[in-house]
Formats: structure tokens, C-alpha cells, sequence
């Protein structure tokens, strides 16, 4: 409980801010010292404790960052919705976002102190659940892009989208860390029939074979991905993957799409696939077998800010209940067992939900 009140304490400081510059850029502030994306960690280093969290709205206190900072996670992936854009949309709005973001010191010291990679999700994107047919993506992308301080010659400046791999460790002990844009290229959604009725709240299932989550140029470059040799693979999602249930947004408004995926990991012979992702402002953990090539596991984290503390929605591949209080999630991998285990930890550190996998549940049949 002291430590609780303490954070609390140091959250009403960081309420307390007041104002930011037009742009990020001109704040004067920690940021200036915050590491670049993907800086801090070598790519033959071993990983075994990977933290993860989305839904960090810029305005609000964030006192888990400390929690987060004092586990020292080899890794921090943030899974979208990095910052919220105010609606209607404009750059300088997105702009003002970031300039909050970076006057945020519990932010900055997990910058600072801890190797990163991040995507986006549709607040940082500028539009609430939009996809291909937003009319600013690129002014957007290019303050992402300088926001996380990506370099001039990483390859997401240079095409469409920001999807990005980068694979860590030696071998045997290789972890693969995929990032996915499903925003970018994604087709419009089937709105429901039948607004806020359980299990159709915003979107219907759409079985259009015209309609994509990726484009098919982000298609080829995750097959190429998952044909790389790796142990263990962290797929990141800004929206739920395996997860049934609701009518919010998901790749299963696509199941053709999600089928594809599916077949994608079990013809490229990807062993050690699981899935991470936001979006719901919830933690919760999942498991899919039903048309899977082995059995497939989502950690959903979606609660560094505001998590939903009234959700309650069906869950037929949910393990266990929602966790809907502050959290983080976590990956923590035991090499010498050949096991992994995905969390949701709480403001102090503990773990809420957890679920063991080992390895050789992982792999496709040979």
C-alpha cells in the first residue's frame, strides 16, 4: 500500500503539468535524452523478461510507468495508441499529443533506461477505428516516425505503413519481434445491425474476399518474416487477434483475413508464435486450438492509463476473467525450461493473470 500511494502521489504531479509547446519538438524536456527506437539493446543479447502495454493517453496520470521501470524488463513494446488525438483530427492536434507525451517523466525514464519498439493503434493513427481511407496517415506517420526518433535509413520511412521486424538473441535462444500495421492498408468494417447489442457492438464479421488487414505488401514481407529461423516469436496486434466474443474491433471482422494468418504461420513453419495486443483497455489472456496449425496465445494489455473498470463481454477462448485495473503485460521467457509465460501485472508489479506455455506446445506438425 505505500508503494501504491506513492505512485499515486507522483501521477497527481503529472496532472498537474500544465500547457506544452505547439510541437514536440520545441519541448524542453526529458525527452531530448529519451533513446531512439530500438537503441539500447544488442541484437545477440539474450531476452527473458519483455514488458508490453498500449492505451496511454497523454492527459492522464500514469503512475505504473515506475512499476514498469523498477521490474527493468530487458524490452518494452508499446502495442498502440501511444498518444490520443483529439477529434476532429488535425496534425497540429497530433502535434500537442506528442508535445504532452514527451512533458511525461514517467515516460521518459522508460525511454531512457529501457530498450523500446512501438506501433501505432488508431489514436496515434488520427482517426477512433479508422483504416485505409484516412486522409492524413502520412502527416501522421511522419510525426510518429520523429516522435520515437526512427532513424533517416530504417525502411519505414521509405514505404507505406510502419510495420517492422527485428529479431534478438543467438541461436537457440532467438526471439523475433513482429510488429504489425493494421491500419494503414485495412479495409472499411461492417458496421453492426444492432448498436451495443452483446457480441455486436460496433462491427459484424465480413467475409468480403476483397477486404485486407495488411495489403499485400505487408502480406509478403510478414511471410518472409516468419520464414526466418527463430524460437520464439512476439507478434504485435494493435487489435485482438485469436479473440472471440465481441463486436468491437478485431481481426475476426475479417475471418477470411484471420485465416489466412493462420495458415500463413503453418506453411512457413513458424514454431513459437504468440500474439500480443490492445486496443480494448483490458488485460486478459487467450487460447485458440479451432483451425490454428498449434495452439495460439493472446496477452491482451491495454490499460497503462484507463482501463475499462466496468467491461464485462463473453469470452469462449478466454482464460480466466478480464482484468480491468491498471496493468502492464509481461513475456518472461525461461530458456533452460524451454518455457514461456505471458502476465498481466498490476501497479505493484504482481501478477494478475498468467498462463505457462512451453515450448514444444509451439510448434507446427512436422
Amino acid at each position: 500500500m505505500p508503494r501504491r500511494r506513492e505512485l499515486l502521489a507522483g501521477a497527481a504531479a503529472l496532472a498537474a503539468l500544465g500547457g506544452c509547446a505547439a510541437s514536440w519538438r520545441d519541448t524542453a524536456s526529458d525527452a531530448s535524452a529519451s533513446a531512439p527506437e530500438g537503441a539500447g539493446i544488442a541484437p545477440g543479447a539474450t531476452l527473458r523478461s519483455i514488458a508490453f502495454g498500449s492505451c496511454i493517453d497523454q492527459s492522464r496520470p500514469a503512475p505504473i510507468w515506475d512499476t514498469i521501470v523498477a521490474a527493468k524488463p530487458d524490452l518494452f513494446l508499446f502495442g498502440g495508441d501511444n498518444v490520443y488525438c483529439e477529434s476532429p483530427y488535425s496534425r497540429a492536434k497530433l502535434q500537442h499529443a506528442y508535445a504532452q507525451a514527451a512533458q511525461s517523466p514517467g515516460m521518459n525514464r522508460l525511454r531512457q533506461s529501457v530498450p523500446h519498439l512501438s506501433i501505432w493503434d488508431d489514436h496515434d493513427y488520427g482517426v477512433n477505428d479508422g483504416g485505409a481511407e484516412f486522409a492524413f496517415k502520412a502527416e501522421s506517420k511522419a510525426e510518429f516516425l520523429d516522435f520515437w526518433k526512427i532513424g533517416a535509413a530504417d525502411p519505414r520511412r521509405g514505404r507505406d505503413g510502419l510495420y517492422h521486424a527485428q529479431m534478438f538473441g543467438p541461436q537457440g535462444r532467438r526471439v523475433q519481434v513482429i510488429l504489425l500495421d493494421g491500419r494503414w492498408f485495412r479495409s472499411p468494417l461492417k458496421p453492426t445491425d444492432q448498436r451495443g447489442a452483446p457480441g455486436k457492438e460496433r462491427f459484424l464479421p465480413d467475409s468480403d474476399a476483397s477486404k485486407t488487414m495488411l495489403g499485400e505488401a505487408q502480406w509478403r514481407w510478414l511471410e518472409a518474416q516468419l520464414r526466418q529461423p527463430a524460437e520464439l516469436r512476439l507478434i504485435v496486434s494493435g487489435v485482438q487477434v485469436v479473440v472471440e466474443g465481441h463486436g468491437w474491433e478485431r481481426w475476426g471482422n475479417f475471418p477470411l483475413e484471420r485465416q489466412r494468418l493462420y495458415r500463413l504461420i503453418g506453411s512457413t513453419g513458424a514454431n513459437g508464435v504468440l500474439f500480443l495486443s490492445g486496443d480494448r483497455h483490458i488485460g486478459a489472456l487467450y487460447r485458440e486450438s479451432a483451425g490454428t496449425p498449434y495452439p495460439l496465445y493472446e496477452l491482451t494489455s491495454s490499460g497503462i492509463t484507463h482501463p475499462w473498470q466496468a467491461a464485462s463481454e463473453a469470452g469462449p477462448n478466454r482464460l480466466g476473467e478480464l482484468f480491468t485495473e491498471l496493468h502492464y503485460g509481461s513475456v518472461n521467457i525461461d530458456w533452460a525450461a524451454s518455457a514461456v509465460a505471458l502476465s498481466v501485472r498490476d501497479i505493484d508489479g504482481k501478477p494478475r493473470r498468467t498462463v505457462p506455455i512451453p515450448f514444444s506446445e509451439l510448434k507446427v506438425a512436422s
